[in-house]
């Protein structure tokens, strides 16, 4: 009639919410499994397999690395985000960013060097010249000075 209940969690152990709050600064470098929050300052790297959400009053001074992040507020260093960085219209980066995918509203102030994660060069043999080798008698319809000359060529020709 009675049976025991046991509660279960929803969440994994590590893998809740954390949460710096306005008006809290941290100095040292961060790791956790779990996602942020950051509402107050950290000086020193934020390292998770997760998601950051920095709010208007967020700062971080250092490195973040993260899969995906939200940033309404400020970072100075570097950026590593593996999946979609979202830059809201108050946010302020300064550094160097590498992401994945990268959305920027108008506003947000965007001082930084940016590469893409997973843009694949693709290298093609046929177009490699040998060393020292120039193209001479190839036409490129968009070629711009071929453009303008074939035009004074044509011009040129009697009726």
């Amino acid at each position: 009639m009675f049976s025991e209940k046991k509660e279960k969690s929803n969440l994994e152990p590590g893998m809740g919410q954390n949460r710096i709050n306005e008006g809290t600064k941290l100095v040292g470098d961060i790791t956790s499994k779990g996602f942020f929050r950051i509402d107050g300052t950290i000086d020193g790297n934020v390292n998770t397999p997760s998601k950051v959400v920095i709010g208007r009053t967020g700062v971080i001074n250092g490195t973040l690395s993260c899969e995906n992040a939200d940033i309404e507020g400020r970072i100075e260093g570097n950026l590593d985000v593996s999946g979609t960085l979202s830059l809201k219209s108050t946010a302020h980066i300064k550094g160097e960013v590498i992401a994945g995918k990268l959305a920027v509203e108008p506003g947000a102030t965007f001082n930084a060097t940016c590469s893409m994660k997973g843009s694949q060069k693709v290298e093609s043999k046929s177009n490699e010249l040998p060393k020292g080798e120039t193209i001479k008698s190839q036409n490129y319809p968009f070629d711009r000075p071929q453009r303008v000359q074939k035009s004074k060529t044509e011009q040129e020709r009697p009726n």
